[in-house]
């Protein structure tokens, strides 16, 4: 006997390894199978609360490495304004995003987590090639902070500027909404030719996942009101507010996010019609469908009334991934319940899932689920500053240069004796940069980020021999016995954002109208108003010699001063109609009533100046 015992130890031995090397070896974990194949096998491994745990996100604060590990959380985010620390390093959000994602892939099966945050960008002009370019930046600065994931971009059609997130929509025109949409490519990298329709993409660690939203009809609610009801009929849904997400889709977008709104009454986070059989199942799109902040809660008035039913309306509507944020044992009992009860589908779990999983390995997030430091170096960096600053240029719209076309006061000239500057937004970094900045709804005043106000702008572009005096409110007899050559008066909207910009009148805030009559009483004047929207400027119009539209320019202000002293002419169009009075609202180019204060398309244009 002795004799068989070494070949059949051997043999034993054998056997050992090889099990040993199957269990290391796990399709999923392979980047060379195919996408289906990996999904599949993940799928066919996972239990019912790691599937629903894919589904749930949950917001940084309440994201413990055990909450991570225990309910097998599929992704975490930061509300507005939710950050680590005040004035965080990129080192200190790298670090947080990390611990995170260590206890995700402790887990069983070692998924991934995926963090998601706000980076929205609105307001630009025509330029689908400059907002490719700030969508590349943003994806370098969101990735250098160990993010991979943007809830962005807004393709709302603000068809009333009485919305508080009218500056987060690119204009009234769904066509230059759609050109704009090219802002994907730069947030997630080109599509590759041969690529399947309606299959998201993101090219890799310098790219993020981006996520189209609301959908559908954000932008057309009665009066503007956030959140509110869109009343349109399916043909009119179709031909102003659906149009960008066919791009979106065909641009490859991860993912797109239902929003808080209604359609004829139906709220859209519940509607079955337009999440399941039109997006998923007409357009093809196999990205997932992310809830907004609460949205499950907000299907019933008042919000979390009846939370099981809104967990089945929202799951069963088509939504895979739920922005819980924070109660989110109350959304994962709820939903387990369910299925186990058969009131919500095994089937539906799974198609959840598959979408999320498909996202996750198709940005390299089983590969590369860690960030790294590599990047850091891209925050706030001199080419993106540059960047921006051509932005802001290229955005400003000239409304009015002087009595008559012979008689223009800009470009202004740079060498003059005394020139005065003045305006409730003339030295102030926060209002120039408006709401979701640093916070949700935004700050006031110059210590929140490095930038440059108008008021510097101006000091750096002028004549060194220029006396340039700075006072924000002047009364009018300090103005008239100034001696001032002329005047740059800077006013607007404080910052703001979501329901809080909300507005039936959308006066520039006092003492802006007090200071522009004071100033441009006596001396020549430009005024440059600061806003996320058009704004009532119509009482004011003639006593001003000059106007310009700079909409939230944010920290580049020098941008402002390039085109005012005339390095460069200005070139922007209105993306979107300029009323007379809220009374008109809503009013959109092509409407039967349409009597606008400044056209749809509008902008005077200045040459740059070789004098200066």
């Amino acid at each position: 006997m002795g004799k068989f015992s070494v070949p059949k130890l051997g043999f034993l031995l054998l056997c050992c390894l090889a099990a040993l090397t199957e269990a290391t070896y796990v399709k999923y974990k392979d980047p060379k199978q195919p996408l289906g194949v990996r999904i599949k096998d993940l799928m066919r491994r996972m239990t019912l609360a790691e599937k629903i745990g894919q589904m749930t996100q949950i917001e940084r604060t309440v994201a413990t490495p055990d909450a991570m590990k225990n309910y097998f959380i599929g992704s975490v985010l930061s509300g507005g304004g939710s950050v680590p620390a005040q004035k965080a390093t990129p080192e200190t959000w790298i670090e947080m995003v990390n611990t995170m994602q260590k206890a995700s892939l402790s887990t069983r099966l070692g998924i991934p987590m995926i963090y998601g945050i706000d980076a929205v960008h609105g307001h630009n002009n025509v330029d689908p090639n400059l907002v490719k370019r700030i969508g590349e930046a943003t994806a370098l600065e969101v990735r250098a902070t160990g993010i991979p994931y943007v809830f962005a971009p807004c393709i709302a059609v603000c068809r009333d500027p009485r919305w508080g997130r009218c500056y987060e929509s690119y204009s009234e025109d769904h066509k230059i909404v759609q050109m704009m949409t090219e802002i994907i490519t730069g947030l997630q990298g080109g599509l590759p030719v041969h690529s399947k329709k309606g299959v998201p993409f993101v090219a890799g660690k310098n790219k993020v996942a981006a996520c189209a939203k609301h959908y559908v009809g954000d932008g057309g609610t009665t009066k503007g009101i956030n959140e509110n009801n869109t009343v349109i009929s399916w043909n009119g849904l179709l031909g102003i507010h659906m149009p960008a997400y066919f791009n979106s889709i065909a641009k490859g977008v991860a993912t797109i996010m239902t929003s808080y709104s209604s359609w004829n009454g139906k709220k859209m986070h519940a509607n079955h019609d337009l999440v399941t059989d039109f997006l998923k199942n007409k357009l093809k799109f196999r990205g997932f469908v992310i809830s907004d902040w609460q949205g499950l809660d907000r299907i019933t008035s008042p919000p979390d009334a009846n939370y099981s039913y809104s967990v089945e309306a929202g799951v069963g509507a088509g939504i895979d991934m739920v922005m819980v944020p924070y109660n989110f044992t109350e959304f994962i009992d709820d939903l387990t319940y369910q299925v186990k009860n058969n009131i919500i589908p095994m089937s539906r779990i799974d198609d959840a899932v598959k979408r999320i999983l498909r996202v996750k390995f198709v940005m390299g997030l089983f590969e590369n689920p860690m960030a790294d430091n590599s990047l850091v170096n891209q925050l706030g960096s001199q080419e993106h500053r540059e960047l921006a600053r051509e932005a802001v240029r290229k955005s400003l719209v000239l409304l009015k240069n002087g009595e008559s076309a012979d008689k223009p006061l800009l470009p202004l000239p740079k060498k003059a004796t005394k020139i005065l500057v003045a305006g409730t937004h003339a030295d102030n970094l926060g209002y120039q940069c408006g709401g979701w900045t640093i916070t949700w709804q935004g700050l006031g005043g110059n210590d929140l980020t490095t930038g440059t106000t108008i008021l510097q702008a101006v000091k750096n572009t002028v004549d060194s021999s220029t006396q340039v005096v700075y006072s924000e409110n002047p009364d009018a007899g300090f103005v008239k016995s100034g001696e001032f050559s002329y005047a740059i008066v800077v006013v607007g909207e404080p910052p703001y954002a979501e329901t809080y910009g909300d507005s039936l009148n959308l006066t520039i805030s006092e003492p802006g109208p007090t200071t522009i009559y004071n100033v441009c009483g006596s001396v020549k004047c430009v005024v440059v108003v600061i806003s996320g929207r058009p704004v009532v400027v119509q009482p004011f119009v003639s006593s001003v010699d000059a106007l310009v539209a700079a909409w939230l320019p944010g920290t580049e202000g020098q941008g402002v001063a390039d085109v005012l002293f005339g390095d460069y002419g200005f070139t922007g169009k209105l993306a979107r109609t300029w009323f007379k009075t809220v009374d008109q609202l809503p009013m959109n180019v092509g409407d039967p009533h349409y009597d606008p204060l400044f056209p749809f398309g509008f902008g005077l244009t200045t040459k740059p100046t070789h004098q200066n």
